[in-house]
């Protein structure tokens, strides 16, 4: 299946040691690469999510200055 262009749907699997494999897909599109840091957030309700780090920071450095976080 075709992913739309800036999107990816797909499936991860967690191992013995509860690891996930994130998907080839999903580094290119976001440029993830070996030794990346991740930050993991989770609530009950609303989920898990994974970003990389440097967007977190550009978020909090964005709000530091006063600027509307896009």
């Amino acid at each position: 299946m075709k992913q739309p262009k800036g999107k990816y749907a797909g499936i991860a699997r967690v191992g013995e040691k509860g690891q996930i494999v994130i998907p080839k897909g999903v580094r290119d599109l976001f440029d993830i690469k070996p030794g990346d840091t991740l930050l993991v957030l989770a609530d009950v309700k609303q989920g898990i999510a994974i970003t990389k780090d440097d967007v977190l920071f550009q978020q909090f450095d964005a709000m530091l200055r006063g600027e509307d976080l896009k």
